[in-house]
């Protein structure tokens, strides 16, 4: 698969995504926010929880699904990308929370899945909020 062809199918998943959240009553408040470690999809507020979210997208089952990519080091990864956006926000206090979206394309339609509070913080990394 082309990287152009996949940057457009993550596109789409984040934009059915934002979509879904929006309808369960989150408030996005940024998208693919980079960091020096690396990006995080979507950074919403669910009341008064701040929530990460990995957005996992895939166009067919042929490599398994979305949910089996958040391995322990994607984990990790996102737990220090977090810490980085609490500190840069000045939002070390705020509740904070890991959810997972997958967005599985089949022939006939469109699934979207939220996994709310789908890890905590990996051991080794100290999240003091």
């Amino acid at each position: 698969m082309a990287a152009d062809h996949r940057q457009t199918l993550g596109k789409w998943g984040e934009d059915l995504a934002c979509a879904e959240l929006t309808r369960r009553g989150y408030a996005i408040l940024a998208r693919r926010y980079r960091t020096r470690v690396g990006e995080i999809d979507i950074i919403a507020r669910d009341g008064d929880t701040l929530v990460f979210i990995e957005v996992k997208t895939r166009a067919d089952r042929r490599f398994g699904g979305g949910a089996a990519a958040i391995t322990h080091w994607k984990q990790r990864r996102m737990a220090q990308m977090a810490l980085l956006f609490l500190a840069r926000a000045g939002w070390t206090k705020k509740p904070c929370r890991f959810d997972v979206v997958v967005v599985e394309q089949d022939p006939d339609k469109v699934h979207v899945e939220l996994f709310t509070n789908a890890f905590d913080a990996p051991a080794g990394v100290h999240t003091n909020w």
